[in-house]
């Protein structure tokens, strides 16, 4: 093939110019994000039930639900979460593989199958079907100094949530607040005094706002002679707050009308008033958009800026919009940083071969490799329907080191030839590719084998694994194809002829450069012999290393991904149980206060009613948004520090409650805990008076140990257990006064919780009509009692009459994991401590726990646990591959066993960076560790391969392995520093994601850098070892071992 392109160089250059067309093309329609899409499907199902308590929602709502979706296909775990404010949600995860689209068919199948069991009142309000993913990509928010924020909750909900749930990759977008609503203000005195009740209030606005379908004058049939036809029309429905007033309801007996508005208060109001947001303390209309599950962050988030951009000019006067809350800004921010990082490598590898070349021409031949090789690479990942993201592209920094290294080859080889036989550049290019062509293919075979397995694994770190090893593998695979085609076809046209016998002695720097390194290779040299003539001993130190590589290994802690700065802080805040929500919003003020005397603070979101973690009253959520990276250069100044120094400012101003502040985790799809999170599962008989008991003995255990657990991070999501008024019902007593259940339920339900009753037009819209009691008649539990409920025969009947009241203490938030009760706890680790780490403590204080409880991980932790147990296998699969790749590159079984060998060297290298940086065995460690093992493997080729052709044209083992090595020395260091120069960049970064590059830079910086010094003298040691075991060769003489003539240093490596 090589011989083709070297007549055809013109054919060869066109190949590559489709190449990078194909790539530049590939780049415009790839998708960008921080990581590749990690998280399983997921479905939530969200029901509703007012007045509903947590058990009540849970046995006659989730349960029945939750029954009857085990048998869905594809079905991973099953979470549901019911509060006592008469929400409750069921959230089914699916494993990786499965179609989301058909997943939601499916459960939207069984859901139609139960909906029939479910309270009529359920069945009413809907039960939403969702797959958008459970944390925010942004928040939008509207805001007025001329419009108040009930107007702009009502505006954003008609005009700006349709079109943004329209934007392609939006799944769900979630107002705080809610639209208008027609409120019915009822006071219980003034039915009572004109024996009315609630029912009678309903029934009325029932009959009296009405859409009345009436039809046509001359409708068909019509009499003879009828000329005209024409639509009948009558407003049937009220529209507005007196409309709704004059409602009739009763005559007295002295003739007197009684009104609706003389019994209650009608206006205007929210159809909901559990949840307000706030910027900056002042009160707007936020709305959370959430990602769908296969949208693109960057793309999503652009659109919906942009579409945003274009609803402003239809606002009404006075009104703005912002995005304070937008994390597509540090994935954008991420790809760029790693882009100038790409950038910075190429300019270092550059550096490095011209050091080592010393001739433009032999080095811009490779470097021209660079681009069309990794422009390929972004042509295949697009049409495998990747990403582009920070794997992707730090698998395009790492591999440039690989790609330079094919060229590089062929250059060498090349040049070579023109100076031992004096000829041109064209023959000495067929003549050299018809030498080292099999070579490439086996190297490249070899490289690409390490990879391959990563691809293979599952989970979410599966996913993360399967893109940077893709495109590894299309990156090495087009360098050795462009090593096949271009690179000949540009040295048989670029090259100069070079006399025979030409030394190319250098003079300057170049010249003082060749004779340190020459100096040095002859030292080199010697130190080789030496080595292989005390090889049991060196191979016994070699033992040694191995055996301090591994304990290092398993002293190493374990996490899922590094903790990045993304530029803003979750806070999480909780009142104690039964405080109000005007007690929160005080409690949210104290925080913005707070935040915002610090100077790395930008803004601060509030939003009263919601958290993560529950929703209620007593729940708070804050997003503290920081400056731009930029502006925070002193030490302090990073996300984590800030969560620290804010925490503890609140807690010592918090009047009651406490509020923590956290760095969000790198994948928040994956949860919103940073740190680690898990349910607690009680299997068997279930208690739950019993299921809180062990929580907090768990909780208890963690906090006493803070050598291992951030005791301020270890709490528990939901809601607490709080005191609830329960109303106990004489059946007997109630029967007697000829009084219902079912009018009982009806008037609690409409004065204490509300009743949707129906809808009237509002400005083009048909909204909710809802009753309910006066907020005065409603806060004491004598109110309560103080209700009357009708009779059979009319009579209004006292709650008071046949029941009590009686403070209890209750379930605020149930929840359960497939099926069992469970309680979902989360934490952190201490300074210095990793997540596997701690997770490890977690399961053992677990197993400890008296009963029948067991421990399930959620979010990250799950994935972090999925990933940890499939790492051995991993690099078990890549040694193996890499073996198999040698045996038939050399038709030979003894000799991979040498270059293997090598790995242990590389794997001390990655394991000494951690340790120095005290870094722990994250998905980038793996990565790293998984690249050292194949470019360890590449340098050891490159000596061991040389000395085989060196053996079988009839030099001793030992001759053959030390010239081998002098000859090698030169190009590996060439190749390994030009590698560990371009992930420099990587090592030092700064900035948005520089946690990410740090982890990954220093894996693959320290592992070939120690990796690379070690494997020169030990690789020669392996083969002599492996040829004298397999081959039965007698131990090395000294004459065998005696240093290569002077005359074979040469300014030019020859590598072949």
């Amino acid at each position: 093939m090589a011989k083709f392109f070297i007549d055809r160089p013109i054919f060869a250059l066109v190949i590559s110019i489709f190449i990078m067309i194909a790539g530049v093309m590939g780049i415009r329609k790839l998708p960008i994000s921080q990581y590749p899409s990690v998280a399983a499907p997921t479905i939530t199902l969200t029901a509703a039930y007012p007045g509903a308590s947590a058990q009540v929602m849970e046995d006659s709502v989730l349960a029945v639900i939750e029954r009857n979706m085990y048998g869905v296909e594809g079905l991973d775990y099953m979470s549901t979460s019911a509060s006592s404010n008469g929400s409750g949600s069921v959230t089914l995860t699916f494993t990786p593989d499965t179609d989301e689209d058909l997943a939601q068919m499916n459960v939207q199948n069984k859901l139609s199958e139960v909906t029939a069991q479910l309270p009529s009142v359920v069945q009413t309000n809907g039960i939403t079907v969702s797959k958008a993913r459970s944390n925010f990509l942004m928040i939008v928010f509207l805001d007025s100094d001329t419009k108040s924020a009930e107007e702009l909750k009502d505006y954003a909900q008609r005009n700006i949530v349709p079109e943004l749930q329209r934007v392609d990759g939006v799944g769900n977008v979630r107002l705080f607040g809610s639209q208008r609503a027609m409120r019915i203000w009822v006071d219980p005195v003034k039915l009572k005094n004109y024996n009315l009740s609630f029912s009678d209030i309903s029934t009325a606005i029932r009959a009296q706002n009405a859409q009345l379908s009436v039809g046509a004058l001359g409708n068909t049939p019509n009499v003879k002679g009828q000329q005209i036809t024409a639509t009948v029309s009558a407003e049937g429905q009220l529209k507005t707050p007196e409309e709704f007033g004059n409602i009739f309801l009763k005559q007295n007996t002295n003739g007197a009308n009684v009104y609706l508005k003389d019994v209650a208060e009608i206006k205007l109001g929210s159809q909901d008033y559990s949840a307000s947001s706030f910027l900056n303390g002042k009160e707007a209309a936020g709305m959370a958009v959430s990602l769908s599950n296969t949208g693109n962050a960057l793309q999503a988030a652009s659109d919906v800026k942009a579409k945003m951009a274009e609803l402003q000019k239809y606002f009404p006067a006075g009104v703005t919009w912002s995005s304070p809350y937008d994390t597509s800004t540090f994935v954008d921010l991420s790809i760029k940083k790693v882009i100038s990082t790409l950038g910075e490598a190429i300019v270092l590898v550059f550096i490095v071969m011209f050091l080592f070349l010393q001739n433009f021409r032999y080095t811009l031949i490779p470097t021209i490799a660079v681009p069309v090789s990794l422009l390929g690479a972004f042509a295949a990942i697009s049409y495998l329907g990747m990403s582009i993201n920070v794997m992707t592209m730090f698998a395009m920094v790492l591999v440039i080191g690989i790609v330079v290294d094919d060229a590089i080859v062929v250059v060498e080889a090349v040049e070579r030839i023109m100076a031992e036989e004096g000829l041109p550049p064209k023959a000495a290019t067929r003549k050299a590719m018809s030498q080292i062509s099999g070579a490439i293919v086996g190297i490249t075979a070899v490289l690409i084998s390490v990879f391959v397995p990563l691809s293979m694994l599952s989970g979410a770190s599966g996913n993360i694994y399967r893109q940077f090893s893709l495109t590894m593998v299309f990156a090495i695979g087009f360098s050795a194809f462009l090593a096949l085609t271009l690179t000949p076809a540009l040295c048989a046209t670029m090259l100069k002829p070079i006399p025979k016998g030409h030394n190319h002695t250098k003079g300057g720097f170049f010249g003082w450069f060749n004779r340190t390194f020459n100096t040095g290779t002859r030292k080199y040299s010697g130190w080789i012999a030496a080595v292989l003539r005390k090889s049991f001993v060196t191979f016994v130190i070699y033992l040694g290393i191995t055996a301090v590589g591994v304990v290092m290994i398993k002293k190493l802690p374990t996490s899922f991904l590094p903790g990045e700065d993304q530029g803003f802080i979750m806070t999480s805040l909780q009142l104690p149980t039964g405080a109000t929500q005007e007690r929160t919003e005080k409690a949210l003020n104290t925080l913005v206060g707070v935040a915002k005397n610090m100077p790395e603070v930008k803004d601060v979101i509030t939003v009263s009613g919601f958290s993560f973690s529950g929703s209620g009253q007593n729940m708070g959520m804050g997003f503290i948004m920081l400056k731009d990276w930029s502006e925070r250069t002193a030490k302090g100044s990073d996300a984590d520090s800030v969560a620290k120094k804010i925490t503890g400012a609140v807690s010592g101003v918090l009047e009651d409650g406490f509020a923590f502040s956290m760095n969000p985790p790198p994948i928040m799809e994956l949860g919103n805990d940073s740190g680690f999170s898990f349910y607690l599962q009680q299997r068997g008989t279930a208690n739950h008076d019993d299921l809180v008991a062990k929580r907090n003995e768990l909780m208890a255990k963690m906090r006493e140990n803070p050598q291992m657990f951030n005791a301020q991070a270890v709490r528990a999501s939901g809601l607490e257990d709080a005191p609830q008024l329960k109303i106990e019902i004489d059946r007997a007593a109630a029967a007697a006064n000829g009084v219902s259940f079912a009018s009982i339920n009806s008037v609690l339900g409409s004065a204490m919780s509300s009743s949707y009753v129906n809808d009237f037009p509002n400005d083009g819209r048909l909204q909710r009509v809802i009753v309910q009691a006066a907020a005065e008649a409603r806060m004491q539990p004598e109110d309560i009692l103080a209700l009357t409920v009708p009779s059979s025969n009319g009579t209004l009947i006292p709650l008071s009459t046949f029941a009590t009241v009686s403070w209890v203490k209750g379930v605020e938030q149930s929840q359960r994991f497939n099926g069992y009760p469970a309680m979902s706890l989360s934490g952190a680790p201490a300074a210095g401590k990793s997540t596997g780490e701690a997770m490890a403590e977690v399961k053992r204080l677990v197993s400890e726990l008296d009963g029948n409880y067991s421990l399930e991980w959620g979010g990250q932790s799950r994935e972090e646990a999925k990933g940890s147990s499939q790492t051995n296998m991993l690099y078990a699969l890549a040694a193996v591959a890499v073996f198999l790749a040698l045996a038939a590159l050399y038709e030979s079984w003894s000799i991979p066993m040498a270059v293997i060998m090598v790995v242990p060297l590389g794997i001390l290298g990655v394991a000494t960076g951690a340790v120095i940086r005290q870094y722990s065995m994250d998905t980038y460690f793996t990565v790293g560790m998984i690249t050292v093992m194949g470019l360890s493997a590449k340098n050891a080729i490159l000596i061991i391969e040389y000395a085989k052709l060196l053996q079988d044209s009839g030099k001793s083992v030992g001759d053959a392995v030390l010239r081998a090595a002098k000859l090698r020395f030169r190009p590996i260091l060439m190749t390994s520093f030009a590698f560990i120069l371009g992930v420099v960049p990587l090592y030092i970064a700064s900035g948005a994601s520089s946690a990410s590059q740090r982890a990954i830079g220093t894996a693959v910086f320290w592992g070939m850098l120690i990796g690379t010094f070690l494997s020169v003298f030990f690789v020669p040691v392996f083969y002599l070892i492996v040829r004298k075991i397999f081959k039965g060769k007698s131990d090395p003489v000294q004459g065998e071992l005696d240093l290569i003539p002077d005359e074979e240093d040469m300014d030019m490596p020859q590598k072949y």
